[in-house]
């Protein structure tokens, strides 16, 4: 979804608003499941990486812009543990029970005028 609102800074607000937002690419070059026995199952991605292209566009009382941006971030751990219910009522259905990440580095590229 499009993302869109404003903050306020010392000489008035900014109006931004992001669109058009597509996830280019993934990788997951390091995952392991492992069986959780009487409880689950472990998902452990290393050093993970997603790209997403996007349109920007920032207004404020001042001057507009507006264009193309990049942002690339890498070097994402995440590790999830997944539980189905103990009483198997529905032994299709899947809780998420934890689930921890580690943020790597970010790269933002902007470029003006779409």
């Amino acid at each position: 979804p499009d993302l869109t609102g404003h903050e306020k800074f010392g000489l008035g607000n900014v109006k931004y608003s992001i669109s058009r937002i597509h996830v280019t690419a993934v990788e997951l070059p390091s995952a392991s499941i492992s069986l959780l026995p009487g409880s689950g199952i472990k998902l452990v991605i290393g050093n993970a990486s997603l790209t997403i292209d996007m349109n920007w566009n920032i207004r404020t009382w001042m001057f507009k812009d507006s264009g193309r941006g990049t942002v690339h971030i890498s070097k994402v751990f995440v590790t999830a543990i997944l539980s189905t219910p103990l009483d198997n009522a529905d032994p299709t259905s899947i809780a998420l029970t934890s689930c921890r990440t580690t943020p790597g580095d970010v790269d933002i590229k902007l470029n003006g005028k779409t």
